[in-house]
């Protein structure tokens, strides 16, 4: 065995020992699931286009400022997030109907 395959072993069971994945979980979803998933409910009716939710609740929102959002399938809700006077604020919407059903600080 060379010493670059020595160390290569080494390596990966000291990674292993410490709890450190080295191959991604299988079960992580990214960004573009959660925006695939986002999609599909519009197309199938399930929830309004993210342009008039968000158009909806930045009314409600007066002079915050938007930093993203999320999509959870299961709930068919989106989740917000804004900042106002140096505190963030997520808003939780109804994807069907655009309701705000809760807001967290």
């Amino acid at each position: 065995m060379t010493m670059l395959s020595r160390l290569f072993l080494i390596s990966l069971f000291s990674f292993s020992a410490y709890g450190v994945s080295i191959a991604p979980d299988a079960d992580a979803r990214g960004p573009r699931d959660e925006q695939d998933a986002a999609r599909r409910a519009m197309l199938e009716g399930r929830a309004l286009p993210f342009s008039a939710i968000k158009r909806r609740v930045e009314g409600e929102m007066g002079n915050a400022t938007y930093l993203g959002s999320e999509f959870h399938q299961d709930s068919n809700r989106y989740r917000l997030k804004y900042v106002r006077d140096g505190r963030v604020v997520w808003v939780d919407v109804d994807g069907r109907t655009g309701e705000i059903m809760g807001r967290a600080h």
